[in-house]
């Protein structure tokens, strides 16, 4: 499926990731502005079930990878930076494993390559807040704009039904990733903090960095120094420093 996507900018194409219960449109618009202004084309996809699009959501991780595929084939590009957060650096992750003939370098932040011992009480509250998000009206017209319809609630409610597993068996498979990688992770987080160490641990050659002041969405909570941080990153793997 080819994902309805923004695209700023001209250059070396830059594939940014939201996360979940976003668009490409709601998040990285300052990170955007950072690398069109260092002269990268930015492209940012609705992910599948977000913005004006559904298709399928059960097993959602099994069509990730084929639908960003799907996007980057429809605007030629053959080769090219990404990184996502959250349930976007999942989406992320997954095409980087299954088509690293298109990955210059791979970026993710709040990924968790092992399960938290808490992780059941973590969903459980998370079904709680999206169950919130369906019987409030006022937050539920702020989605309803967002995402230009109501499909967003199919979304939530999957993942109130717990049909949306976290795929542990591949976030934690980077021991012979190929492509060349960084965990950003916000240092306000001690789980956060264990992500980037977990990914270390597991692969030595996997990049680490902690920006301070921020938690599980650094990318939007401390924008700037998450783009020069990836910025920074993409550079080397370019041999531009």
């Amino acid at each position: 499926m080819i994902l309805n996507t923004y695209v700023n900018g001209e250059g070396e194409p830059l594939i940014l990731f939201h996360s979940f219960g976003n668009t490409g449109d709601s998040m990285h618009e300052e990170v955007m502005e950072f690398f069109v202004d260092k002269g990268y084309q930015i492209l940012r996809p609705d992910l599948r079930g977000h913005g004006g699009f559904v298709w399928e959501i059960k097993n959602y991780f099994s069509y990730a990878a084929g639908d960003v595929k799907d996007t980057l084939d429809s605007f030629g590009i053959e080769k090219c930076h990404i990184a996502g957060v959250s349930y976007g650096g999942v989406v992320a992750l997954l095409f980087a494993q299954k088509y690293p003939g298109y990955i210059k370098s791979l970026s993710v932040s709040g990924v968790f390559p092992v399960k938290p011992e808490d992780w059941d009480k973590t969903e459980k509250e998370d079904a709680r807040w999206f169950e919130e998000f369906l019987s409030n009206s006022e937050m539920a017209s702020v989605l309803n704009e967002m995402h230009g319809n109501r499909h967003w609630k199919k979304l939530f409610q999957a993942a109130i039904d717990d049909e949306l597993l976290y795929p542990f068996e591949h976030t934690s498979n980077v021991l012979n990733i190929s492509v060349p990688m960084i965990c950003i992770s916000g240092g306000s987080s001690q789980q956060e903090i264990a992500n980037a160490v977990n990914f270390k641990n597991i692969n030595p050659d996997i990049h680490i960095a902690v920006i301070p002041f921020a938690g599980h969405i650094v990318s939007e909570e401390q924008p700037l120094l998450y783009s020069h941080t990836l910025h920074e990153f993409i550079c080397r793997v370019d041999n531009k420093k």
